[in-house]
C-alpha cells in the first residue's frame, strides 16, 4: 500500500504502508512494542536477534538497540519517540545510529534516508490487533526519496519478516 504525503515544499513523497493483524488483544501487542524485555524477543527482521536494546519511553526519549544477522553482523539503530497515545498509537523518527546513538548512513545502503518518520497504529480488529506502520522519509534529499520509492519491495519483505517475529512471540506470550 502507498499513500501520498505533501511535504513543506509541496513535493509529493510516498509513504511505504503495512498492515497486519495479529491474533493478540491490543493491550498485549502494545506492551510487546513499548517494554524493552518484550521488545527484546521479536524485534527486527526474520532470522535478527536484538543483542543490545535500551528504552526510554517518553516523547523526547529512545529506543537505541543492536540486531545481530544470521551472518553474525551487527546493525545498530534507534527510535526518537515524538508522541506516545497508549494503547493507540506510537510516532517515532528511525534511524540507523553507532554504538552510541549518533545517527549513521544505512550500512549497506548510502542513499537511504537518514531519518523516517514513523507511525504505527494500534487497532482493536475483533478478539485480535491490527497493526498499521506508516512510513516515510523525514528531511530526506530527492535521492534518498527515489531510494526509498524504490525499495517498497524489500521494505515488505522486512517489514513482513519483523510481523513474523512479532506473530511467532505473541503466539508463546
Amino acid at each position: 500500500m502507498a499513500e501520498r504525503n505533501a511535504t513543506a515544499a509541496g513535493k509529493t513523497n510516498e509513504a511505504f504502508v503495512i498492515t497486519r493483524v495479529l491474533d493478540a488483544p491490543r493491550e498485549t501487542v502494545w506492551k510487546a512494542w513499548t517494554e524493552v524485555e518484550r521488545l527484546k524477543r521479536w524485534w527486527g527482521p526474520k532470522g535478527f536477534t536484538v543483542r543490545v536494546a535500551r528504552l526510554d519511553l517518553r516523547p523526547g526519549g529512545i529506543f537505541h538497540y543492536c540486531l545481530r544477522a544470521p551472518d553474525g553482523s551487527d546493525m545498530w539503530g534507534k527510535f526518537v519517540f515524538r508522541e506516545i497515545a497508549a494503547p493507540e498509537r506510537l510516532v517515532f523518527v528511525d534511524s540507523f545510529s553507532d554504538e552510541t546513538g549518533n545517527v549513521t548512513r544505512h550500512p549497506m545502503s548510502p542513499d537511504w534516508p537518514l531519518e523516517m518518520l514513523s507511525t504505527v497504529i494500534f487497532a482493536q480488529h475483533g478478539r485480535g490487533t491490527a497493526v498499521t506502520v506508516h512510513w516515510l522519509p523525514l528531511n530526506a534529499t530527492e535521492a534518498e526519496r527515489k531510494t526509498f520509492a524504490a525499495g517498497h519491495d524489500s521494505m515488505n519483505k522486512g517489514w513482513g519478516g519483523t510481523f513474523e517475529q512479532l506473530a511467532d512471540y505473541l503466539a508463546k506470550a
